[in-house]
């Protein structure tokens, strides 16, 4: 049996999508699952829009995330010549012809075709002329005029696209440029891809290389469309609805892990099981259990799926994943006295790395930024609470968590408080917020002096 070889081709017009991450995802998972190979090739033929930045973007962004290739990518604008060697190998076999209609020519053919009420397409009216190559001409396949193209979808099944509904379309442009789809069989066929894993808007697509496939005689392949991702109005996912790159996702503290998880419940599902790794993928995804319908992509199931895998990670783990969005916002990690029970306590106060690091600002920096609206609820008439609290905390020598919460509910039940109207002023003292843990383990974390110091300055600032 021929080994598995898939393959993640993307065109570096831009920076690595997030609908292109899942595609390269499905490729990679299909591959290890079949013991076989998962390749990528850059596909650069677009000079004007292509750069360098965007390739080392996409590779460093694969590489990153885990989805390493097992061969060097290889870059269609070097290959230039294995191209047109397989153009003519498509000559010689008499199955492409030389065309020389002008753009006016195939504007009015297509005006025609519509006003007639047909599909515009190429009519094929210089296939039976014999014409010779000159600097006008393209190339065209001679597309079989009769019968059906049968795709083998490992997800659609069979797909019958009617050959006379197919057009010769170009394999050289004028200038003796090879065309996209004489690129894309020719290096499937040279990389050894057993496997076509890609989004459903190349579905249309792929008679058409079949047909080039049939041409040069090459082996059929296997193929998979993956249904669209979509934002929650099941439209296209744009930046409309969300960030749309890895690295914007990556800069705002969501996880790798996190990141694959989500983008492989994007049409599929494996039971109740929500929370998952790559390695769980290869043991457990089936592609053809993959939808047909769009998948659509939730950031709220994102955030939610980050804080699982946040919460998985040990407390070393977590610190090496925080401390650069510390950094960012000049905070070093180790300098606070109780660190690993801030850091334990903190670690599920926000979805993402970044919101974490912000709240967690308080508990490092003096000066507090109070929420107004907090205490304009909670604070208005509260200040000898906050007088009475500070005195019952003056007197507390075995400050420990147990104890603080003991004294506050004393406190609370002897004067017949709500709990709120208690807590959430010493909260606002120690953290600006009303978020933060439990209100004994937030006093423990802060320690003595620093908490009733803090209630004293929310003092002054409401008598102020």
């Amino acid at each position: 049996m021929k080994k598995v070889v898939t393959r993640f081709a993307p065109s570096p017009t831009g920076t690595l999508h997030i609908g292109g991450v899942r595609t390269a995802l499905f490729n990679y998972v299909y591959a290890k699952q079949n013991d076989g190979l998962f390749l990528v090739r850059i596909e650069d033929t677009d000079r004007e829009r292509s750069t360098k930045e965007y390739e080392k973007n996409i590779l460093d962004n694969l590489t990153s995330i885990g989805l390493i290739p097992d061969k060097k990518p290889i870059n269609q604008s070097e290959r230039n010549e294995i191209y047109i060697k397989a153009a003519e190998k498509i000559i010689e076999s008499g199955n492409a012809y030389w065309c020389d209609c002008s753009p006016n020519e195939l504007d009015q053919m297509r005006k025609e075709q519509i006003a007639a009420g047909k599909k515009p397409m190429y009519d094929g009216r210089s296939r039976y002329l014999g014409l010779d190559r000159n600097e006008k001409t393209v190339l065209r396949l001679a597309t079989p005029e009769e019968g059906d193209i049968v795709v083998k979808d490992l997800i659609r099944g069979e797909i019958a696209f009617k050959n006379s509904e197919l057009d010769d379309l170009i394999l050289l442009r004028s200038d003796g440029t090879p065309t996209y789809h004489l690129c894309n069989v020719v290096d499937d066929f040279e990389q050894g891809v057993t496997t076509v894993i890609r989004g459903e808007d190349h579905i249309s697509n792929t008679p058409r290389q079949i047909h080039i496939q049939n041409a040069l005689g090459y082996p059929q392949l296997e193929y998979a469309h993956l249904p669209l991702v979509l934002g929650t109005d099941k439209k296209r996912l744009s930046k409309r609805h969300a960030a749309t790159n890895l690295e914007e996702y990556r800069s705002q503290g969501y996880l790798d892990s996190a990141i694959i998880n989500t983008l492989a419940r994007l049409g599929w599902s494996k039971g109740d099981n929500e929370v998952f790794y790559l390695n769980d993928l290869i043991k457990d995804f089936n592609i053809k259990e993959v939808q047909k319908a769009g998948a659509i992509f939730d950031l709220t199931k994102l955030e939610w799926v980050n804080s699982q895998h946040l919460s998985n990670l040990s407390i070393d783990e977590f610190k090496q994943h925080i401390e650069p969005f510390l950094s960012k916002i000049d905070i070093d990690i180790e300098n606070h006295s109780n660190v690993n029970l801030l850091i334990n306590s903190m670690r599920s106060s926000e979805n993402t790395l970044e919101g974490i690091a912000k709240s967690l600002i308080p508990y490092y920096k003096d000066e507090l930024d109070y929420d107004k609206k907090a205490i304009s609820k909670f604070c208005s008439d509260n200040s000898t609470i906050l007088d009475d609290i500070k005195d019952l905390l003056l007197n507390i020598d075995n400050w420990t968590e147990d104890n603080l919460d003991d004294a506050l509910k004393s406190y609370q039940t002897e004067k017949n408080l709500p709990v709120p109207k208690v807590n959430q002023p010493i909260r606002i003292a120690l953290t600006g917020s009303t978020k933060s843990p439990s209100l004994g383990l937030t006093l423990s974390i802060f320690g003595k002096g620093l908490s009733i110091k803090r209630i004293e300055d929310l003092i002054t600032h409401l008598n102020q």
